[in-house]
């Protein structure tokens, strides 16, 4: 079992991000919690290609240790995953620049 660390990038009233980070302080992915009224929906992007057995266990630690935390009312957790890469991150100053291409 790996062990998991998370980076909050934003929180609202009803949703959170975070960077998922692994051995080493490696990124693994990410993973975007919606919380609505019983329901949670989970986003998780994985970086590299991971196992059905690791995927799983990675929604048990964000289960664990990020949704049952936040103390919501619960009724399901539902979670759906896609394997890519960070490509870039934009916002309004790469825009104000001219430069539209992630800063790279």
């Amino acid at each position: 079992m790996s062990d998991y660390y998370f980076q909050r990038q934003c929180r609202t009233p009803f949703s959170e991000a975070y960077i998922i980070l692994g051995d080493e302080d490696k990124r693994v992915g990410h993973v975007d919690l919606h919380y609505t009224q019983g329901l949670i929906y989970g986003t998780l992007i994985v970086d590299n290609d991971m196992s059905e057995e690791d995927i799983l266990e990675l929604i048990e630690v964000v289960d664990d240790e990020l949704v049952v935390s936040a103390d919501m009312p619960r009724e399901d957790f539902v979670v759906t995953v896609y394997k890519g890469s960070e490509s870039g991150v934009y916002s309004d100053d790469i825009f104000d620049q001219g430069n539209g291409n992630g800063g790279k």
